[in-house]
């Protein structure tokens, strides 16, 4: 189902039921997965790799190439995105940069708001909602579950653990521990996010083991060090707990405080 004036290169791979609207262009190694819909005045560009059942809104760039002025055109170049994705009005999602990786990846049943940006070499999980306005710079991690309130921007090299929360208008600069919420900017966290760890069914003895962690290493005046001992010796073993204690301890960037 191609729309009479739009424009598909030769080497394009279509899947079943693909819909591709009017004056929507792909050109270059493209590969568009089963039920994908793909919106009026689209602009895509491969190497790209879409999954099923993804829908692609009008007036979207999708893998076009990196805003990096290290990038030769000749690099290896990929975006690769996964399933069930909705990509709204005006976003943009730019390939990846030999230097970081080759690889700028979406996952799975992602949201992603008019206006949103994603740079080169990000790496974006499932299950994430990128609300109006927000903005990625290159190499940034999010996790899964996570929630970026409109107009969030984040630095380059940033990593945001899972199930995390950005409030409105928040500048984040360093990286986020899981299931914290954060505002501000630059952005520091504020509480866990007792609204999203209850709504993938989190206990309350879960909840309540993060809420001592959260009070260890924001509001005791630990040093990062003191509160890891702390969290290990004080707080339950939940998977929750283990995951926070791990990616305070592996940040490289530094996590935000």
């Amino acid at each position: 189902m191609i729309h009479p004036t739009a424009l598909v290169d030769e080497e394009v791979r279509l899947g079943a039921n693909v819909t591709i609207g009017p004056w929507s262009q792909l050109s270059g190694d493209i590969v568009v997965g089963d039920n994908t819909v793909i919106g009026s005045n689209c602009i895509i560009s491969g190497p790209t790799i879409f999954g099923n059942d993804n829908i692609i809104h009008p007036f979207t760039s999708i893998g076009t190439d990196p805003q990096d002025k290290k990038f030769k055109g000749t690099d290896e170049s990929r975006l690769v995105i996964g399933d069930r994705n909705i990509i709204r009005e005006y976003s943009s999602i730019n390939r990846g940069t030999e230097h970081g990786g080759g690889i700028t990846r979406v996952g799975n049943d992602n949201l992603v708001m008019a206006y949103c940006h994603i740079a080169h070499d990000c790496q974006i999980g499932n299950n994430i909602v990128f609300s109006n306005n927000t903005t990625l710079a290159g190499h940034v991690i999010v996790g899964d579950h996570v929630i970026l309130g409109g107009f969030t921007g984040i630095h380059q090299f940033c990593h945001l653990g899972e199930g995390c929360f950005s409030a409105i208008s928040s500048i984040i600069t360093k990286d986020i521990p899981p299931y914290i919420t954060v505002k501000g900017n630059p952005a520091i966290p504020r509480c866990i996010n007792k609204i999203g760890l209850q709504r993938r069914g989190h206990s309350q003895e879960e909840m309540n083991s993060l809420r001592k962690c959260f009070r260890i290493l924001y509001l005791q005046s630990n040093s990062l060090e003191k509160a890891i001992q702390k969290i290990d010796s004080e707080i339950d073993k939940h998977k929750v707990v283990q995951k926070f204690r791990d990616f305070v301890t592996e940040s490289d960037r530094g996590i935000a405080r």
